[in-house]
């Protein structure tokens, strides 16, 4: 795995989160990050030169800590929805050395500071998503305000320019370079802003009463995703005094038939997406408040803040993705995850892709899996930790 990143103003190790990813090919830092910091750096050097002042930055959607650490010299706040991100950054600024007093971490839940002078934004491929952060930002810019974006040049289209100009004010994207271009955008006031969303959303689970919320970045945020309703057929049947982890919950809609059981259970919710985890909890909130007591919604890198053999049971419907990348590591963490919180004769069931073979995974794991239902997209498996 390449971990030098290089350029022009030196050099940083940097590696992508979790540590330790089986693709060796992969690596902390893409030439989208590039070209914000080569465009930041300039106009941060401007600003000083005309303000007497550094300015302070903005960051969002800083994946892996790449524009955090390269632009260290200048007070940031960094924004992000993923735990994860969190972490790299924090890891990539102490591998380096790099002072993090200047740094103020905060979710993108939280209310966006009001006096960023750049703000510096990584493109998310989730189109809803960047419309709330474009409708964050219009509540904190100003047409002082120098707004930096980037993505490959495939994802800069039209329709992602009207967003910014729709939302904030005129925008124009860069010439291709190393296949991915740079937007620049100025707030403008007067621009009428109609295309305005409403998040998060909210939406009737097809044949029943129950409504799910989603924030803008949580996965399938308007419908209900196959995997999730295939899993919903399929869930354990829980006993008094079990403890119950959603681990990647989403939206907490797999929690909502498990606590109508009616059981005296405590159900742990689990992601890494601030989003995702305050989702869960308002979909607890609005259609069973009067479970909530006995809820946790926790974000978290997989369940690294729960003790051994604390759990029960642990469902989850895995990604196998992370970002734009493909990818086994995260699910094949959860499932490592999972063995180790649950007690002896605890289960963990799993809905997955059948192309995606985890059998042969969870089988050296565990020692046992046992498929335990199948339709022509998925299958749902279940191990029982054994001593």
């Amino acid at each position: 795995m390449n971990t030098t990143f290089t350029y022009p103003q030196g050099s940083l190790q940097l590696q992508r989160w979790p540590l330790h990813q089986p693709n060796g090919s992969l690596q902390a830092w893409d030439a989208a990050d590039e070209l914000l910091i080569q465009h930041t750096l300039a106009a941060a050097a401007q600003f000083k030169t005309q303000h007497q002042r550094s300015p302070l930055l903005l960051l969002i959607n800083d994946s892996f800590g790449a524009l955090s650490c390269a632009l260290a010299q200048y007070a940031q706040v960094q924004v992000n929805d993923s735990k994860l991100a969190e972490l790299a950054t924090l890891h990539n600024r102490q591998q380096n050395q790099l002072d993090t007093r200047n740094l103020q971490q905060q979710s993108s839940l939280t209310p966006y500071p009001q006096h960023a002078d750049i703000v510096v934004l990584k493109l998310p491929n989730n189109h809803s998503y960047l419309q709330y952060i474009l409708q964050q930002l219009a509540t904190v810019v100003s047409p002082d305000t120098l707004i930096l974006a980037s993505a490959k040049a495939k994802d800069i289209n039209r329709n992602v320019l009207a967003r910014f100009s729709n939302t904030l004010g005129p925008a124009s994207a860069s010439l291709t370079v190393k296949k991915c271009r740079l937007i620049q955008c100025q707030y403008d006031p007067a621009v009428v802003r109609t295309e305005q969303h409403s998040f998060p959303l909210r939406w009737p689970l097809p044949d029943s009463d129950i409504t799910l919320v989603n924030h803008a970045n949580v996965f399938s945020r308007e419908k209900l995703d196959q995997g999730a309703r295939f899993f919903l057929q399929h869930l354990p049947q829980l006993s008094d005094g079990q403890t119950v982890i959603d681990l990647g919950c989403g939206n907490g809609v797999l929690g909502l038939p498990l606590l109508s059981q009616g059981k005296a259970v405590q159900m742990w919710f689990f992601d890494e997406s601030y989003m995702a985890v305050d989702s869960a909890r308002q979909t607890i909130s609005q259609n069973l408040p009067q479970h909530v007591a006995r809820c946790h919604f926790i974000v978290d890198d997989c369940l690294s803040s729960l003790p051994d053999k604390s759990a029960d049971i642990v469902l989850c419907n895995p990604p196998f993705h992370q970002q734009h990348t493909v990818t086994s590591h995260i699910a094949s963490q959860m499932f490592t995850d999972a063995k180790r919180v649950l007690k002896q004769g605890g289960r963990l069931r799993i809905v997955a892709n059948r192309h995606l073979g985890y059998q042969q995974h969870l089988q050296r794991l565990f020692g046992n899996c046992r498929q335990l239902a199948a339709d022509p997209k998925f299958v749902i498996l279940e191990m029982i930790k054994r001593s």
